[in-house]
């Protein structure tokens, strides 16, 4: 069977968080496959959400302002996506800025603990990989790869730095409230990212949409044709928009998959732009 031609993508991270192209290389890898709607949707940052929209000027591309906020609660570790949002909104802003603090003093902890182990990093060198406004574990690997203590980034989350890992520090999560107030504040449409990561958490959807969730990623990597008529289901069950993406990072990367390549029709873009009065 042919695979259907995919014009969207609406989950894609750059080096303003832990991708592997600027938000300007994005957009021009986006044209390359023909895409005609994106969203960066960089962990806890906005900040290459302008240059990927500078980078769309005078083209037929449309870079939708995004972002994916990790949150916990006593569910676990759960991701919302946000879309539409106003990147100077004060409320989403402040809470953005607290997860990013608490990313960087997250990985000074684990340098420090990597130095204790007799692997010393510099701070300044993890700060160089990282690029942008976030800094996490991925940056850290790099460095630990770069200064020969591991062969792959990969060994480095196996041995070190994974969530059971003897140089592993928690970070700082807000709650699927806070999240959820930030975005619908910002004037976005709150989505619930890779629900396959958690599907156990699905049992809280009504909760969630109690307190705003607009939406659920449905088209997504790890997702089967079964899992996707499932989530469709509870969309419509729910009366939630549905969305998808590629969770792209980058070649070589093994989280999510190369950009533009999963189906996303073009009815979520139409949702979206209409749950956000555009």
């Amino acid at each position: 069977m042919r695979q259907r031609p995919n014009r969207v993508d609406l989950h894609i991270h750059s080096t303003a968080s832990d991708g592997v192209f600027t938000p300007s290389e994005v957009v021009h890898k986006a044209m390359e496959r023909e895409l005609s709607v994106i969203a960066l949707t960089d962990h806890d940052t906005l900040g290459g959400v302008a240059e990927a929209q500078r980078a769309a000027v005078g083209t037929d591309l449309e870079v939708i302002t995004g972002v994916e906020v990790n949150s916990e609660g006593d569910w676990g570790d759960l991701h919302f996506l946000g879309y539409y949002v106003d990147p100077e909104n004060g409320l989403l802003r402040e809470r953005l800025q607290t997860m990013q603090d608490a990313r960087l003093g997250r990985a000074r902890g684990m340098v420090e603990r990597l130095r204790e182990m007799g692997m010393p990093l510099e701070w300044k060198e993890v700060r160089a990989l990282a690029g942008g406004d976030s800094v996490g574990r991925p940056h850290v690997a790099q460095a630990l790869r770069k200064r020969g203590y591991v062969g792959t980034t990969q060994e480095a989350f196996d041995h070190f730095i994974g969530n059971d890992g003897p140089a592993y520090v928690p970070r700082l999560r807000l709650t699927p409230p806070e999240v959820i107030e930030a975005i619908i504040g910002a004037g976005g449409v709150p989505v619930l990212a890779h629900p396959g990561h958690y599907w156990a958490a699905l049992e809280r959807l009504p909760e969630f949409v109690g307190y705003g969730l607009r939406g659920v990623e449905v088209y997504y990597p790890d997702h089967s044709p079964q899992e996707i008529e499932t989530l469709l289901g509870l969309c419509r069950e729910y009366g939630l928009l549905f969305t998808g993406g590629t969770d792209f990072h980058g070649p070589a990367v093994r989280e999510g998959a190369p950009l533009g390549s999963i189906y996303v029709p073009f009815e979520c873009v139409e949702r979206l732009r209409e749950a956000a009065g555009r």
